[in-house]
């Protein structure tokens, strides 16, 4: 009956638009989850044509035959009556109760162990310390044994409502839980605990250093290094980037001076970006912008996205030098992101900036412009003609890879992968092409708090985050599937833990390779 639903079915939707077509090059249908090995075995013993001796079948043909697997249950009900599934439930549902018998049996007569085996055991490992304790324990699995041997006999019994929940539980497809793309909450992978002792100790001493009539910028590096808490990272980044200066009475004057600044820029140089000489610049800025973080909504407003490109062409024509290039595009989203948590307490990537104020949102501006250009101006020969800055980049990396690990480094060499195919966009966009953007957060705490950061401690950083990868890239065997693991690799989930494990290695790189230049040379 299913069969000759499911036929009609096919028939009725084939002329209808968006209706579900022959997918070319598919050739097996999704496996049913009713199907049992033993099932699937007897299937198997079938014996098969080779397809070049077959002879072409319709899509209605292939829908017929092979209608047991392609009806899960949402177009139309299943038929549970017919005598196979009911014989096949009930051989596995007879199976699985004696089974559990037998185990049960084995537990309730259990062997005493030898004298030598219980003393070998810590005394933290004994579970059940009394006679009591023992015999709750059997009337517990007791109770689940004939739970469980209930629930198998009203399968064999026909029990239709139970039947039927059990397959509609059984043929919903899996849908694996996937969190949000780029969280920008600074949590955990795993979720937001509530602030440990150690968390309230460290936003204590960093509320400390920040209030001091002068900070110590050199104390504040160091506690910055393992994260900066999220209450107080406006501050601490503006400090770090030498936008703020260390004595307090100064800070509020700087912030006024250098905001209106920047709007006299903006003023001044804006209306330009219509000029002949400007419209290349402003045109490559205007169609970036919407590639930036396009999965997060926050970015994907039109007043986020003016204020990106005033910031970035205002820059642009202020370093003649290397000008617009892509990819600065994406150093401006830590800042921003930053800066406006400082005004909004929950997370932000769903946050409706038109609910702030004209004076909060000009603040975040001006502060994510010059953030950005101290930053850029560590690392200005990455953009410059030629990007001569990337390229003895990627030099480094490769000849470091080759010290630290020389049998992934061959195994490049082997497939004729080079490294300019996959780390230039790593030292383009400083990886962020590569981590979730709450990563790129905690790893800019401590690109601020190292000497040269973004441009000498980086290159430690990709050395480590490539070899972290080695397993999947040795399971590689061809430039194919080499490129595509290294242009998409899985951190989805990562989360401060595995940012942490992977600035620890790349120090522990730094620190044997940095001032060794001959150290581990082949």
């Amino acid at each position: 009956m299913a069969a000759e639903n499911s036929k009609q079915f096919w028939k009725r939707s084939a002329k209808l638009p968006g209706s579900i077509q022959p997918v070319y090059g598919a050739q097996h249908p999704p496996l049913d989850p009713r199907l049992t090995k033993n099932f699937i075995k007897e299937r198997s013993k079938v014996s098969t044509v080779p397809l070049k001796n077959k002879k072409a079948s319709s899509f209605h043909e292939f829908a017929r035959n092979t209608s047991d697997a392609w009806d899960i249950g949402d177009d139309e009900e299943e038929d549970f009556s017919s005598p196979s599934f009911q014989t096949l439930n009930s051989k596995v549902a007879l199976a699985t109760a004696a089974q559990v018998l037998e185990n049960h049996s084995k537990l309730r007569v259990k062997p005493e162990r030898s004298q030598s085996t219980t003393s070998d055991v810590p005394a933290s490992y004994k579970v059940i310390k009394s006679s009591s304790d023992a015999q709750l324990s059997r009337n517990s699995k007791s109770v689940l044994v004939t739970q469980l041997v209930l629930f198998l006999f009203q399968i064999i019994s026909g029990d239709t409502c139970l039947r039927n929940t059990l397959h509609k539980q059984q043929s919903l497809p899996l849908r694996p839980i996937i969190p949000l793309v780029a969280r920008i909450s600074d949590q955990n992978a795993s979720g937001a605990p509530p602030m440990t002792v150690r968390e309230k100790t460290r936003l204590e001493k960093f509320r400390q250093l920040l209030s001091s009539h002068n900070t110590d910028l050199d104390e504040l590096r160091k506690c910055s290094w393992p994260g900066v808490p999220r209450e107080v990272r406006p501050v601490t980044w503006r400090l770090l980037s030498g936008y703020l200066p260390a004595n307090t009475e100064r800070r509020k004057l700087t912030l006024q001076r250098k905001r209106e600044e920047y709007f006299g820029f903006i003023e001044q140089y804006y209306d330009s970006r219509n000029e002949e000489h400007h419209q290349d610049t402003y045109r490559q800025i205007h169609i970036d912008i919407p590639r930036t973080n396009p999965l997060i909504p926050l970015f994907q407003q039109p007043l986020v996205q003016e204020i990106f490109e005033r910031i970035l062409f205002i820059w642009a024509i202020r370093h003649p030098a290397s000008g617009y290039v892509q990819g600065i595009n994406d150093l401006v989203t830590p800042f921003f992101v930053v800066f406006l948590s400082e005004y909004v307490e929950e997370d932000v990537e769903n946050f409706d900036v038109t609910n702030l104020s004209q004076d909060m949102l000009r603040s975040i501006e001006a502060d994510s412009f010059w953030c950005m250009s101290k930053l850029l101006d560590g690392i200005q020969d990455n953009y410059t003609f030629a990007q001569p800055g990337i390229q003895k980049k990627v030099k480094a990396l490769e000849e470091l890879v080759s010290r630290i690990d020389e049998q992934v480094h061959n195994h490049f060499r082997r497939y004729e992968v080079e490294y300019l195919q996959f780390a230039f966009r790593w030292m383009n966009n400083l990886l962020m092409r590569e981590l979730p953007l709450r990563c790129t957060i905690r790893l800019w705490d401590t690109y601020q708090s190292e000497p040269e950061g973004f441009s000498h401690f980086h290159l430690y950083v990709c050395a480590a985050f490539l070899i972290k990868w080695r397993k999947e890239i040795l399971d590689e065997e061809d430039f194919q599937g080499l490129l595509m693991l290294l242009q998409n690799l899985p951190t989805i989930h990562w989360g401060n833990e595995e940012i942490g494990l992977l600035l620890a290695e790349a120090y522990r790189l730094k620190y044997m390779f940095a001032d060794a230049p001959n150290h581990y040379r082949r």
